[in-house]
């Protein structure tokens, strides 16, 4: 898990962690680019002997993951946020997915909102929230669903607060792009692209509602303003991120790329006419600014990580 100047989170997030009902796991807390030491303190006073803490200096989601999958001993590696609880089953429900399909690569599960307390949270969960339904479904290059954008719809397949991976596929792709991901010019898509990965290296990936994670969305309009823009930056972070390791991938795209745009126009549409989710319209064109964003910032990201890595 990585965290980012959030202790009080922390904590409950890492009590819910120490309640699953799985025989035997590590916690990793990665300190992302921490202003003080309070994560560390937490971590080394009330949670001394049962979490370990890893600091990693320079801000970014996906160099956070890096380094705590660089550290990770198990044959699965797990991720959620700091702002988070877990269900005590959360890491079972993950591994039996596992057991159950030696081809699957990847798995995520369900999120739901911790709390729908303020405007800003109902809007969001108006926008789509997290949840991608209550069936469980699995992904695959060799059986395509009837979904013309498919591989690159990665947005349906789950988000990085509840996603798990066989750690020897996640370290084969080289981990997450460290040119994405909250805390990056890209402000997302970190996620999207290692699901993008997983599928395009042979592997399947499978979506258990069984695994279920609790998040905190944000109080404030003005946050969940920042958040569904990063939400679309990501998302065209990733496309971009995918084309530029690879630019084979480019003619798919294209040919998919219509049928996406058509989508996103119609959606903001809908919403926008819709009076009762007006807000949730206003949202959808800030995730719509977003992606027009999200390739600059994938380069930016990209420029950025150059600089840190000399």
């Amino acid at each position: 898990m990585a965290t980012h100047d959030r202790p009080k989170q922390l904590h409950r997030c890492l009590h819910s962690l120490l309640s699953q009902d799985y025989p035997e796991f590590e916690i990793i807390v990665v300190d992302n680019a921490p202003a003080d030491r309070a994560a560390e303190a937490l971590v080394h006073g009330v949670f001394r002997e049962q979490v370990r803490y890893v600091s990693e200096p320079v801000a970014g989601l996906a160099r956070a993951h890096n380094r705590g999958l660089a550290r990770a001993r198990g044959s699965l590696v797990a991720f959620t946020d700091d702002d988070t609880l877990v269900d005590p089953g959360w890491l079972s429900a993950l591994a039996a997915m596992f057991e159950h399909d030696s081809r699957i690569g990847c798995v995520t599960g369900l999120i739901v909102p911790a709390e729908l307390e303020t405007p800003a949270q109902t809007a969001l969960e108006r926008q789509g929230g997290f949840a991608k339904g209550y069936a469980p479904r699995i992904w695959s290059l060799a059986d395509p669903p009837p979904d013309p954008l498919f591989p690159f719809t990665a947005g349906h397949f789950g988000s990085g607060a509840n996603m798990a991976f066989r750690t020897d596929v996640l370290r084969s792709m080289g981990g997450f792009d460290p040119a994405t991901g909250a805390g990056t010019p890209a402000r997302g898509g970190d996620d999207l692209l290692a699901f993008f990965e997983v599928l395009t290296a042979g592997h399947a990936l499978a979506y258990q509602p069984g695994a279920i994670v609790w998040h905190r969305h944000r109080r404030t309009q003005a946050a969940v303003d920042a958040q569904v823009f990063g939400y679309g930056a990501g998302f065209a972070a990733y496309l971009t991120g995918a084309v530029t390791r690879d630019p084979r991938r480019l003619p798919a795209l294209l040919r998919r790329l219509p049928g996406g745009i058509h989508h996103a126009v119609t959606r903001t549409r809908e919403r926008s006419a819709d009076p009762e989710t007006a807000w949730s319209g206003r949202l959808a064109l800030l995730e719509v600014r977003g992606m027009a964003y999200g390739p600059c910032g994938y380069l930016r990201g990209r420029l950025a990580n150059g600089r840190a890595g000399r």
